[in-house]
């Protein structure tokens, strides 16, 4: 149930490999004090789930709290108290950690989950992009353009234009002969 409740968010890889995955992320989350898998029922079916972990805020704010990651609820689950539930344990697990923070990051496009998690008082406080690296190498440095006749001829017409350019503006700085 985890593994298609949490479709969108593991790797992207076949059906049994997700189902491992999810597999060692539970069994590492029963196995460490600093982690915690919350599974809600509804009428005795899975409706919820959210996986917490203490971390810092950041690498750099060194400051702890607790990760609600990928609180979801089965569409037909919502509106049911799930969510509210999820975000309880959150809170539960920060107070018996005697953390002061809470933080969950939902899906930007999502205004239901984004405006629930407001009603909480959770203030959106970063964007979190993400981009393949192949995507972000071409787009920081693009390969340039080779040379060859058309990138020279193109270099000498920019470079005949700055002549002009400079030419017209010594001439413009010029005092005019006749008002001397």
């Amino acid at each position: 149930m985890l593994a298609d409740l949490w479709s969108d968010a593991v790797r992207r890889a076949d059906p049994s490999e997700q189902v491992a995955d999810l597999e060692l992320i539970v069994k590492g989350a029963a196995a460490s004090p600093e982690q915690r898998v919350v599974v809600v029922e509804y009428d005795g079916q899975v409706a919820g789930a959210v996986y917490l972990r203490i971390a810092t805020l950041s690498p750099i704010n060194l400051e702890p709290c607790v990760q609600s990651i990928h609180p979801r609820v089965f569409d037909q689950y919502r509106r049911h108290g799930v969510g509210r539930a999820l975000m309880d344990a959150a809170a539960a697990f920060a107070e018996e950690h005697g953390i002061l923070h809470v933080v969950t990051a939902v899906p930007h496009a999502s205004r239901e989950a984004n405006r629930f998690m407001a009603r909480l008082g959770l203030a959106p406080v970063v964007m979190y992009r993400v981009a393949p690296t192949a995507v972000l190498r071409s787009r920081v440095s693009p390969a340039r353009p080779q040379l060859g006749a058309e990138s020279g001829a193109r270099s000498r017409v920019l470079a005949t234009r700055r002549s002009l350019r400079r030419a017209r503006a010594e001439r413009l700085a010029l005092p005019d002969p006749e008002q001397a």
